[in-house]
């Protein structure tokens, strides 16, 4: 019986010997070869944390509340050259763009029998501007919170174009409105991915929404993707891989800003099949524009980069 006691107490003994053993032993989640999911040293951890809480650096804006467009960060474009076969001759005037209550407004105007300095002659004005040698930027988020009237043929958009020959420079087509009141649609072109470009998308708005009603269009731009986005929701997404079954990726120089407000043409006219009185422009939406109801509101144009 003594043998047997001597027998468990060693026992024991060496089971709590082995106890505070494996206590003294770092565990595997706590070794430098796995990381934990904060780092351990002081000067990890503030890049750690940095990295979570960096906030964008703003590098544009403007929120349209001078009275008047700002021409230090904005051209204004006077037509000199002819696409798509709008019907719009582009001008510098009030009639077309003038900022109010805070918000920057474009609107076409019925002009009939309008002759622009190369000769051309339209029946309708309107607006284009852009940051061409005023601003560029290369990666990063360019948003801009809009609201536009609704009409068939009406082609406002907003979008961003880089430098040197088209489609080359690349293009992206943040958003495009053609006239049908719940959607709109987002675009990317460029070497050999153009015009009628495989890369487009629209977005259906919700049920209780549409294009007359305020929303943010975006696009988050990286060395290899395209990520459009509508009030937050993503919609649209274009990756260097995507476009390498076409062509070149276009989209590893900087870019300017542009917002216009066309009337029908190409696309409009390929969307509603119209051809009278005007291509891709009833007579609804004529009626409409010459009772100025056919504006295009931009509260605020925003691009912003990480640190």
């Amino acid at each position: 019986m003594k043998q047997l006691l001597l027998t468990i107490a060693a026992a024991i003994s060496l089971a709590v010997t082995l106890a505070i053993t494996l206590a003294l032993i770092p565990h595997p989640r706590a070794t430098k070869s796995t990381p934990l999911r904060c780092p351990r040293t002081k000067s990890t951890q503030n890049a750690y944390f940095a990295a979570r809480t960096t906030t964008p650096k703003t590098i544009f804006f403007d929120d349209f509340n001078t009275g008047h467009l700002d021409r230090s960060k904005w051209n204004v474009v006077v037509t000199g050259f002819h696409v798509n076969n709008e019907l719009q001759a582009y001008v510098d005037s009030a009639k077309t763009l003038f900022e109010e209550n805070g918000q920057l407004v474009f609107q076409p105007d019925y002009t009939p029998g309008f002759v622009t300095r190369d000769g051309q002659h339209f029946d309708f004005i309107s607006a284009r501007i852009n940051t061409k040698d005023k601003f560029d930027f290369l990666y990063g988020r360019a948003e801009a919170r809009i609201r536009i009237d609704s009409g068939a043929g009406l082609w406002p958009a907003w979008w961003m174009l880089g430098y040197g020959d088209w489609p080359a420079c690349g293009e992206q087509d943040i958003m495009e409105f053609v006239g049908e009141h719940d959607w709109t649609s987002a675009a990317v072109h460029g070497p050999k991915y153009f015009g009628n470009t495989p890369f487009v998308n629209r977005y259906y708005f919700p049920a209780d929404q549409d294009i007359t009603q305020w929303h943010i269009y975006a696009v988050d731009w990286t060395p290899d993707s395209l990520n459009f986005s509508y009030d937050g929701h993503p919609m649209f997404r274009v990756t260097r891989d995507m476009t390498s079954h076409y062509g070149p990726w276009a989209f590893d120089k900087k870019e300017f800003l542009i917002l216009n407000f066309a009337l029908g043409g190409a696309y409009p006219a390929k969307v509603n099949a119209v051809t009278k009185p005007y291509s891709g422009l009833p007579e609804s939406t004529v009626e409409l524009i010459k009772q100025q109801k056919t504006k295009m509101y931009v509260d605020w144009v925003k691009v912003t980069q990480n640190p």
